[in-house]
């Protein structure tokens, strides 16, 4: 790779033979998978992170081959991902938001390769997959506990951009916590950026001296304020509990690992992945989930919860999808 960035690689285990795509004319029918993940951020990033785990562990299985480059700018965004595609990664990985037009231009030229991107667009052809973060019903879940936590009834978030993603995360967050809490009043704040901890610890104090004293981190730094001043916090995609115990009761999880084996089945299978994989970051396909520190929260606040979450996980309730950037 001649572009600029950190460049990682993961050799991965045993070869299967796989039969390989009607659209992917390649004559190596003994391979993995091989899949190449462009990363914008470090993968030590929270929404970075899971999915390079969950990348990492369909490698450890044996069903791809796994590397990747991290740090990725926009402008070189492009480039990473046809150099990827030439040099015979049957699976680009990547993140369109800051890029969509140059990623599906790319997609366009290599109609031999599959591509599955983080995107607010939709598909396009047969090779452009996209897929959405879902860990919103998670993520209502932990506001139905903080609901029943909280002295001053304010409650408030942090997040990266108001893209869609973000903004039914913190939307589903509100919504769990005022369907336990009618008095509950809200405070959100954007800080510009995926990765910028000292930013989003700053907009989770301002958030606390206006009276917040429960705060849903969207973005890493959130935890960090809520932990200097003494209040709680909830954390999102990754579990958080192990670094900020006393601080950290709940965490909206997500796991990326059902929609990589959803893609990798359809590319072994030969079928087209120009379609939308988001559903399988949703709690039926086990795509997200809640976990808490359950001597942290009331024990009266836990009923009520499991059971929306029963109702969540057979699909006998959805929860709502509210797009609209939070007020």
């Amino acid at each position: 790779m001649t572009f600029k960035t950190t460049r990682r690689q993961v050799l991965i285990g045993a070869a299967a033979t796989l039969a390989l795509p009607a659209y992917v004319r390649r004559v190596n029918a003994q391979s993995v998978t091989k899949v190449a993940a462009v990363h914008m951020s470090p993968v030590e990033n929270a929404w970075n992170s899971r999915i390079h785990l969950a990348f990492q562990e369909a490698a450890a299985a044996g069903a791809i081959e796994y590397e990747f480059s991290e740090g990725v700018a926009p402008t070189d965004y492009p480039r990473a991902m046809r150099e990827y595609a030439e040099g015979g990664a049957q699976l680009v990985w990547g993140e369109s938001y800051a890029v969509e037009r140059e990623a599906r231009e790319v997609a366009g030229d290599y109609a031999d390769t599959a591509f599955l991107m983080g995107s607010s667009g939709g598909p396009a052809g047969d090779n452009f997959g996209v897929f959405g973060t879902r860990n919103h019903e998670a993520a209502y879940l932990a506001g139905m506990l903080a609901g029943k936590m909280s002295e001053s009834n304010v409650f408030g978030s942090v997040g990266g951009y108001p893209i869609p993603e973000v903004n039914l995360l913190i939307n589903a967050f509100r919504m769990g916590v005022s369907e336990v809490n009618p008095d509950a009043k809200f405070l959100n704040g954007f800080i510009g950026a995926w990765f910028d901890p000292a930013r989003a610890k700053e907009a989770a104090i301002a958030q606390i001296d206006a009276g917040a004293d429960i705060l849903f981190g969207e973005r890493i730094g959130t935890a960090d304020a809520a932990e200097e001043r003494g209040i709680k916090a909830i954390g999102s995609l990754i579990d958080y509990t192990p670094r900020y115990p006393g601080t950290i009761f709940a965490n909206a999880i997500w796991n990326y690992g059902p929609t990589i084996a959803a893609i990798v089945a359809d590319i072994q299978a030969g079928k087209p992945v120009g379609r939308d994989y988001t559903e399988y970051s949703f709690m039926g396909h086990g795509g997200n989930e809640l976990i808490y520190v359950a001597d942290e929260v009331p024990a009266d606040a836990i009923p009520a919860m499991e059971a929306k979450q029963a109702a969540i996980a057979s699909g006998e309730w959805n929860v709502p999808i509210d797009e609209s950037e939070p007020a």
